[in-house]
């Protein structure tokens, strides 16, 4: 699985991507969170406020109870302001 950070969430987490065998025992967007969240404090930052995280699987957004698979890209997104 490829998974993509943006903005602030890649400078807390460190990296702006990475490659990952997902763990059997995830099967959700919200399952994927947890288990990185416990991996590191960085990734406990990014994703502290989880409520404001937008998630899209395979370039669509999708609710964060949507399934993923090994084969899938997911990009995370913190909220954008513009103007």
């Amino acid at each position: 699985m490829k998974i993509l950070y943006f903005a602030w969430m890649r400078q807390r987490i460190g990296v702006s991507h990475e490659n990952i065998e997902l763990p059997n025992s995830v099967n959700t967007v919200d399952g994927l969170v947890d288990w990185l969240i416990a991996r590191d404090d960085g990734y406990a930052k990014a994703f502290a406020k989880r409520e404001v995280i937008r998630a899209a699987v395979n370039q669509e957004y999708v609710p964060f109870d949507h399934a993923v698979s090994d084969d899938d890209e997911i990009a995370f997104f913190p909220p954008v302001t513009g103007g």
